[in-house]
């Protein structure tokens, strides 16, 4: 038995030291557990880090192709519209004018150059024949149409398709901060054009964009680009296509008018008229390039097709294409994002300029305000059946199927 004087020994100072001792070893034993998780955690995650480098939706990694400008498609002024109108039935017959299918930009053929009076029944035909004949010259198969209709043979070229009139109203947003509804005027008769865009920013006042121009061999042609930004002047751009020099009234310097230049905003629907001829053609890779003009420079800009994507608008989703500007020099901060949406007619249905030092303006579509006709007429009460959420604005001709 233990003495009374051992048990005496064992006071509450030495029972406090164990317990801190005990606590301690604890402690120790699940720190070196932890740390030896972490360590097998380690090495586990450094033979497998290539699974988790995250791919950039933003940037597909592989270039599908690199287009450049070129000649759009074009037919002889007089000679028959696409296969595809000729037939249509009297509702569509009707709407027609606003399809605005670009494939006459050329003077019609001289009297002495049309067909013997002869044959005027089979113009038509022989004519459409041509059309498909002339993409394929070398052919055997195609020869004799490209023969029968050569005195109204097509050029080959890219499609090309004007998108339908409109007003469209965007919400407006700086930095993320929605403001007053911007606008977006769209005309365009399939030989002349003119776009306006106007944006509210809060305390600099409006920014207004206005490009007018005509329709050529390359597309789109402006003729004048207007910038204004809130209480500042006017900056006027001139495309004098008679000396082919491009004027500026922020400096007296001059640039040699290129086949196929664009201003900031016109290039936005050229972009829109390309894929609306061909949507095929821009699938998630390919490149565009573009000579754009701004109030006082110009520069090419690389325009990548992103992909298929949605966006949310006040009218629910609504499917778009993205389209993005790659940077144009090295350490190159500034960023356009342009999503052209099917159901509009490839109008677009949302733009984000991102400047260099982070501040972002963006319009997201919220309706039509007017949608005028060829006559300039208001459709605004124009029943149409698209699906759900319904836009504002269609393409009743015959627009292009849904991606």
């Amino acid at each position: 038995m233990s003495s009374p004087s051992a048990v005496r020994s064992i006071t509450p100072a030495h029972l406090a030291r164990a317990r801190r001792r005990a606590s301690r070893l604890r402690w120790t034993g699940v720190l070196a557990a932890v740390l030896g998780a972490h360590l097998i955690a380690a090495q586990w995650f450094e033979r497998h880090h290539d699974t988790f480098k995250p791919v950039s939706p933003e940037h597909v990694p592989v270039q599908v192709a690199l287009l450049k400008p070129e000649r759009i498609e074009t037919q002889a002024a007089g000679s028959p519209p696409p296969a595809k109108a000729a037939p249509a039935a009297p509702a569509h017959a009707a709407r027609a004018p606003r399809e605005h299918v670009l494939t006459a930009t050329r003077p019609g053929p001289k009297p002495h150059e049309t067909a013997p009076a002869t044959e005027p029944a089979s113009a038509p035909v022989e004519a459409s024949a041509a059309t498909g004949a002339s993409s394929a010259s070398g052919s055997n198969a195609n020869a004799n149409a490209a023969g029968q209709g050569s005195a109204q043979s097509t050029a080959p070229g890219v499609k090309f398709s004007v998108p339908p009139s409109g007003n469209l109203q965007y919400d407006t947003f700086y930095n993320g901060v929605r403001n007053q509804p911007g606008t977006i005027h769209w005309s365009s008769d399939g030989r002349s054009y003119d776009m306006v865009v106007s944006v509210p920013l809060p305390f600099v006042g409006t920014f207004s964009y206005a490009s007018h121009g005509h329709v050529d061999a390359f597309g789109l042609a402006p003729d004048q680009y207007i910038e204004k930004r809130g209480r500042r002047g006017e900056d006027i751009t001139t495309f004098h296509r008679d000396s082919k020099q491009i004027g500026f009234t922020r400096t007296p310097n001059t640039l040699p008018l290129q086949d196929g230049a664009q201003d900031r905003f016109s290039m936005v629907m050229q972009l829109a008229s390309l894929v609306r001829g061909d949507p095929d053609a821009y699938q998630p890779g390919v490149t565009r390039q573009f000579y754009v003009t701004d109030n006082d420079s110009g520069e090419i800009w690389p325009i990548e097709t992103i992909g298929d994507e949605s966006v949310r608008t006040d009218h629910g989703t609504i499917d778009a294409r993205h389209f993005m500007r790659l940077p144009r020099r090295e350490g190159d901060r500034r960023r356009i994002d342009v999503w052209l949406a099917p159901s509009l007619g490839w109008l677009p249905v949302r733009l984000v300029q991102t400047e260099p030092n982070g501040t972002q303006i963006e319009l997201v579509w919220r309706g039509r305000i007017a949608s005028p006709d060829a006559d300039g007429n208001d459709t605004s009460s124009d029943d149409t059946t698209s699906a759900t959420p319904q836009p504002s604005v269609t393409d009743p001709g015959a627009g292009p199927e849904k991606p």
